[in-house]
């Protein structure tokens, strides 16, 4: 009986881990990190004056990683309630839970603090664009604007 309880916790903890290691790899939303497909890509440069700041939430990944391993873990758990029937339907209440709960714990992990920032550019044009929250900016402060071409912008220190 030991044995099992090892296997078993062995397994919560490599589910949890699993889950950690992929929500993890959530892609970046910032203005300072750039994916592997644009890097040598060109890219459009503007630039302009900030116009407004305002604090955002940008919502976490919903991969599924989540409810993968928290419905594992949740089965795992519940199957060592009871004995027989009850084995098994704690298996699968638990599966459900877990399952559930993995889910909402992965969005809040990986939920990121944003700014949208409203920037007038030297041609007149206003702009609002949504990253995250690693740099600050100021209303006033000049900037550069940078467009891709799969269009997507990021707003940059000058």
């Amino acid at each position: 009986m030991k044995k099992q309880h090892h296997n078993i916790i062995l397994l919560i903890v490599l589910s949890i881990t699993s889950a950690l290691l992929f929500t993890g790899c959530a892609s970046s939303r910032s203005g300072q990190v750039y994916s592997r497909d644009q890097a040598r890509q060109e890219m459009r440069v503007n630039y302009g004056v900030v116009l407004s700041v305002i604090p955002v939430q940008i919502e976490g990944t919903q991969s599924g990683v989540g409810a993968v391993a928290g419905g594992v873990t949740g089965g795992v758990l519940g199957s060592m309630v009871g004995g027989g029937k009850g084995r098994v339907l704690g298996a699968v209440v638990g599966a459900l839970g877990g399952a559930a709960g993995g889910a909402v714990a992965e969005e809040a992990i990986t939920k990121k603090d944003g700014l949208e920032i409203t920037v007038q550019m030297d041609g007149g044009e206003v702009l609002s664009v949504v990253q995250e929250a690693d740099v600050p900016f100021y209303q006033g402060e000049r900037v550069r604007l940078l467009r891709a071409n799969d269009g997507s912008s990021r707003v940059q220190k000058q």
